[in-house]
């Protein structure tokens, strides 16, 4: 029921008009009288009604002045005037302040109830607008932040979006930068997850970094877009936060990227920017915190062909060598960091290390090993390649240890103890061996080291010299060439240990020393 106040100075028509009008049939109910527009105003502002019904000419406050002050600090009262009818000129005022009804005296029941009627249907109407309005509004409320999510998404992925766009969107979903700068910021989960993960580190990004502009997830990643309005210190902690909230609660890291700071308009930039550095966790490592200062420039990455011969590694793995073995794996992909290829490139390198090694086993180990190929190609990072790879590479070499042992001979065994004893001897030769160490023909021993070893001696000997060289520059990066060639049985000449170390290493003693020193390693 809609309430009604009656307004009128004479008694008698306040009295018969309560009596006689039957309210409900209107769908309304009398909720009180008064005499006057003062008596009136008081009434509304603490019961306020929904429908005023008041004389025109009243003592104090007349009607006009009622409808005045009603308008102002009730506007969504209905009014309904009555008047004589040499009132006409109040009536047509009452009307510019919004009253559709006016009723002249004397007016019937019927008359009333009608009109009553009428403005309880408009009042109905009214209610059912809001009703939908706010229905809509509730509906676009849940539905706003997933469409605020795929417009970001289209935002970033389609490179036809600009200024003009961001700025209809911005006006739809009431974002405002006046004028600041953002900053995209990606999310990617280290390991194995579900995608509900994703959802769960958004909300916690969302939370802890005090409602960013927009978030979505873009396939396997989720990214943010944030105002650029603190410290890149104070950035950096929300960031180191959201990382330790999601890991204590899910077990689980993450690897997050951040843009530099830029304009909206150029979003896509920015995002393929953050992406690019979220790229380089293939080199830098997962769980961690990558912006653009930790990706060299373009104009500083280097492009030259990546030369490193496997053979250095394929030796100790085939000799038994483990620790050999694991100093050349580390100096491998030490050179495959400072590279900075691209990713596939670099897996190409590690991969094709990989199958040299696996080819060194019996054919149906061979085929175990060749059968995990295809992990190599999923590994996110270097890290995980070179574990890998180094797992593999001893396994391996302690086959061929085993192997060896009990391979060689009596005789080539002793041979190799006197090699490794004798490398810096310049007099160290097949000849010297057979004659001075273990007194048999030099002939005889010859094929037969190269039998078992599958190498010629001479071979075998400078090509250990030339490892143990490289050895000896990676602890004393200050150590003299000619002091070298001397302490490895060059004696003194220092120009052929050098022809000796390029054709083996690939380059010269010299410019192996200046590499080692450009060489940074992380692992």
């Amino acid at each position: 029921m809609y309430k009604v106040l009656l307004v009128d100075d004479e008694r008698m028509i306040l009295e018969g008009i309560s009596s006689i009008v039957d309210w409900s049939s209107a769908g309304t109910e009398l909720m009180g009288t008064a005499r006057n527009g003062v008596e009136a105003y008081a009434f509304v502002c603490e019961h306020p009604p929904d429908i005023i019904i008041s004389d025109i000419r009243m003592p104090g406050m007349n009607g006009l002045e009622l409808v005045a002050k009603v308008k102002e600090t009730h506007p969504q009262i209905r009014l309904m005037m009555l008047s004589g009818f040499d009132e006409f000129e109040y009536a047509k005022k009452a009307m510019q302040y919004g009253v559709k009804h006016y009723l002249l005296k004397p007016c019937n029941e019927n008359t009333i109830v009608s009109a009553l009627q009428e403005i309880v249907s408009e009042l109905k109407q009214e209610e059912s607008k809001e009703v939908f309005i706010q229905t809509m509004k509730e509906s676009l409320q849940k539905v706003l932040p997933h469409v605020k999510a795929q417009f970001l998404k289209e935002f970033v992925m389609n490179k036809s979006y600009g200024a003009r766009d961001w700025e209809y969107y911005s006006q739809l979903f009431g974002l405002q930068l006046n004028g600041k700068k953002v900053r995209f910021i990606l999310i990617h989960l280290d390991g194995t997850f579900e995608y509900e993960h994703l959802f769960a580190v958004k909300n916690i990004a969302e939370d802890l970094l005090h409602e960013p502009l927009l978030s979505s997830t873009v396939g396997d990643q989720v990214l943010i877009v944030i105002e650029d309005a603190v410290h890149a210190e104070l950035l950096h902690q929300q960031v180191r936060d959201i990382r330790k909230v999601f890991k204590q609660y899910y077990k689980m890291d993450a690897t997050v990227a951040i843009s530099e700071a830029g304009d909206i308009d150029e979003s896509r930039r920015l995002y393929l920017q953050a992406l690019d550095c979220l790229g380089h966790r293939f080199y830098l490592g997962e769980a961690g915190l990558i912006t653009v200062r930790d990706v060299p420039e373009a104009s500083e990455q280097r492009y030259e062909r990546f030369v490193y011969d496997e053979d250095k590694i394929l030796l100790h793995i085939r000799a038994g060598n483990w620790n050999e073995a694991k100093a050349e794996l580390d100096l491998f992909f030490e050179q495959l960091v400072s590279s900075r290829m691209d990713i596939q490139t670099t897996k190409s390198y590690v991969l094709q290390a990989f199958i040299s090694m696996a080819r060194l086993c019996s054919e149906e180990r061979m085929n175990e090993y060749m059968s995990q190929t295809v992990r190599f190609v999923q590994m996110e990072t270097l890290q995980h390649c070179m574990t890998m790879l180094k797992e593999i590479a001893m396994e391996i070499t302690d086959m061929n240890y085993e192997r060896n042992r009990t391979k060689y001979s009596v005789i080539i065994q002793k041979v190799i103890e006197i090699v490794n004893e004798q490398l810096g001897n310049p007099e160290l030769s097949l000849t010297w061996v057979a004659h001075q160490m273990l007194y048999m023909n030099s002939d005889y021993l010859g094929k037969l080291f190269k039998k078992e070893t599958g190498e010629k001696f001479s071979n075998y000997v400078v090509t250990l010299r030339v490892h143990k060289a490289m050895d000896v520059i990676k602890t004393q990066d200050d150590v003299k060439i000619f002091e070298l060639a001397e302490q490895l049985g060059f004696g003194d000449n220092p120009q052929y240990f050098s022809q000796v170390f390029k054709k083996i290493a690939g380059c010269a003693p010299t410019e192996y020393k200046k590499i080692r020193k450009l060489n940074i390693t992380v692992f």
